[in-house]
């Protein structure tokens, strides 16, 4: 990983107001976080957290709740590019920026805490250049002034911090989240502006799991998309393949991957669908205006005429 040239200026992910120094994999650290240092709580006291599609699908689980109730109690969306596709971040307590896991003892949800915490003050840095196919990564370590860890003597490198924080699975379960963002920006306009719809749709499928397991259960989507039913169980009952299925989804909408395939008939069925809910809309329209000639006359405004 020695030649590769990163400028954190290109880094399509927010990264902290102090200027990291990048470093790679085997680099060794100094670095503790323990209960008992006197900076204990102060990284959760003034928060600007992103989350991954995983790290919400972990903490809605904890919590036992709805993916939508769980967005709109803790997170806040953010543009990763204007006018363009969203994040989600962690929502401080009210009237202030800490966390609202903060309790006195630590994280109230540490097993299931975000990626960003569980780098810190390691942060992964992302990012695909136009002219490449595949994602690159670098590391970098931040100092700020509030955070005593890094006067602790103890020596470990990045890798094995990594492992230490239980950042493999988290890494390998946000990595097609990753590359949806990487290639929208690093495609800039040779894939066209999203339409207001896919927008909404990347919304959904990221963050509100549980609102898009109804929509790809639904009759409409599954009269268009050619699912497996063994796929089609799965995605029903697992959260899982859900989520990696809204990636696949995406790749699909956003960069016209056809990874899914389309039922032959399903455009002239959403055409007919079409007609009739026009042919209905125009029934319903010629009855009011039989209705709006009757408004002149009190003494008729009980009466229907055919």
């Amino acid at each position: 990983m020695s030649d590769i040239k990163i400028d954190p200026s290109e880094i399509p992910f927010p990264t902290s107001p102090v200027q990291p120094a990048l470093i790679e994999g085997g680099t060794e650290i100094t670095f503790r976080c323990r209960r008992g240092i006197d900076c204990w709580n102060a990284c959760c006291s003034n928060i600007d957290i992103s989350l991954t599609p995983y790290d919400i699908l972990r903490l809605k689980q904890r919590l036992a709740m709805t993916s939508g109730d769980f967005l709109l109690q803790y997170t806040l969306p953010y543009e990763l590019e204007k006018d363009g596709i969203a994040g989600v971040k962690l929502k401080p307590v009210e009237g202030g920026s800490a966390c609202q896991f903060m309790t006195p003892e630590g994280c109230s949800v540490y097993e299931d805490r975000p990626t960003a915490c569980r780098y810190y003050p390691v942060a992964l840095l992302s990012m695909r250049r136009q002219d490449e196919f595949t994602d690159t990564h670098a590391y970098a370590l931040v100092k700020e002034p509030h955070c005593h860890g890094h006067n602790e003597p103890r020596p470990i490198t990045v890798e094995a911090y990594r492992q230490e924080q239980g950042l493999e699975e988290y890494d390998r379960l946000g990595r097609g989240w990753r590359q949806l963002i990487l290639k929208k920006k690093s495609s800039g306009p040779t894939v066209g502006k999203p339409s207001p719809r896919s927008l909404q749709l990347f919304f959904m499928a990221c963050y509100d799991i549980d609102r898009f397991r109804d929509f790809v259960t639904s009759d409409n989507f599954n009269d268009v998309y050619d699912l497996p039913a063994e796929t089609r169980a799965q995605i029903g009952r697992d959260d899982l393949a859900l989520m990696e299925f809204a990636f696949q989804l995406m790749r699909q909408v956003l960069f016209n991957e056809m990874t899914i395939p389309i039922k032959p008939d399903a455009l002239e069925k959403r055409l007919a669908r079409k007609q009739e809910r026009e042919k209905r809309l125009d029934e319903i329209a010629a009855k009011v205006g039989s209705l709006d000639g009757l408004r002149d006359d009190p003494n008729d405004k009980y009466k229907i005429s055919d």
